[in-house]
């Protein structure tokens, strides 16, 4: 795992990955932090979303993408579904969702630059020691890089 301090949206815009992947609740809502950022930035990747239907369970560990293609940039976001809800106590991301996002990635976007934040370790509250072993784990062999958040 390469790891860079920065803003992931910017990096990407700039040409730093071809893909981005972000943690999204099965709610249909990226309405808090990266998510919110790129619902706002790149309404084709929130229509993604939006395309799945409300609180469906079975979203847990799959994905919807948007390929993004300006005049300046292009790039894939996947919008994964890491977590159910952002509503309740404790631990909303799910561990063995990450997983299969992350494997799931692999085999779809195989020997592409990926980037992602601290998915599921934010507003989730997952324990991104957990985390980052799943994505080590199944990224294994691919040029992947966490993007820390820097303003």
């Amino acid at each position: 795992m390469n790891i860079v301090r920065g803003d992931l949206v910017e990096l990407a815009k700039a040409g730093a990955f071809d893909v981005i992947i972000h943690g999204c609740n099965c709610q249909c809502q990226m309405g808090r932090g990266i998510a919110l950022t790129i619902k706002q930035q790149f309404p084709e990747a929130y229509a993604a979303d939006c395309q799945t239907e409300i609180g469906d369970r079975t979203k847990l560990g799959n994905f919807t993408i948007a390929d993004i293609d300006r005049d300046d940039f292009n790039f894939t976001i996947v919008n994964s579904y890491t977590q159910f809800h952002w509503k309740g106590d404790g631990v909303l991301a799910d561990y063995d969702a990450i997983r299969s996002v992350f494997r799931e990635a692999k085999q779809q976007f195989g020997g592409k630059r990926i980037g992602y934040p601290k998915i599921g370790a934010g507003l989730a509250r997952g324990d991104w020691a957990i985390i980052s072993q799943i994505i080590e784990e199944e990224l294994a062999g691919e040029t992947h890089t966490y993007v820390e958040f820097v303003n």
